[in-house]
C-alpha cells in the first residue's frame, strides 16, 4: 500500500511539471534562458563546481516559478475578484522569482564574463 502511494506521489509530481511546462509563459522564458545557459556552459567548458552553481540557480528560479504558478492558481480558485491580501501573496511570490532570477544573473555574469573576455 505504501509503495503504491509513493508511486502516485511521483505521478502527481510529474503531472504538475507537465502542466507547468505546457501552461506557464514565464516558465517557458526561464526554460529558454536555462537552455541558453547550458549551451554557454558547454561552449565555455565551465568547471564541475560552476556547473553545480549554475544548475542550482536554474533549479531555484524554475522551482520558485512553479510555486508562484501554483499559488496564483490557488488564489484565483479561492477568490476570483480582486482582494488586497491575495494581491500581496501573488506579488510576494512573483518577487521571490524575480529576486532569485536577479541573483542568478549576477552569478551567471561572475561565471561567464571572465570566459567571454578570454575568448575575445
Amino acid at each position: 500500500m505504501k509503495q503504491n502511494s509513493l508511486l502516485k506521489a511521483f505521478q502527481y509530481a510529474f503531472a504538475g511539471i507537465g502542466h507547468f511546462l505546457q501552461k506557464d509563459r514565464n516558465g517557458h522564458i526561464h526554460l529558454l534562458i536555462s537552455g541558453m545557459v547550458v549551451a554557454a556552459g558547454w561552449f565555455f567548458g565551465i568547471s564541475m563546481q560552476e556547473w553545480c552553481i549554475v544548475l542550482l540557480c536554474m533549479a531555484l528560479v524554475i522551482g520558485l516559478e512553479m510555486a508562484n504558478h501554483a499559488l496564483e492558481k490557488l488564489c484565483d480558485a479561492v477568490h476570483e475578484a480582486h482582494h488586497p491580501l491575495i494581491k500581496i501573496a501573488k506579488d510576494v511570490a512573483a518577487g521571490a522569482v524575480l529576486w532569485s532570477a536577479m541573483i542568478s544573473v549576477i552569478i551567471g555574469l561572475l561565471i561567464f564574463l571572465p570566459k567571454i573576455f578570454t575568448h575575445l
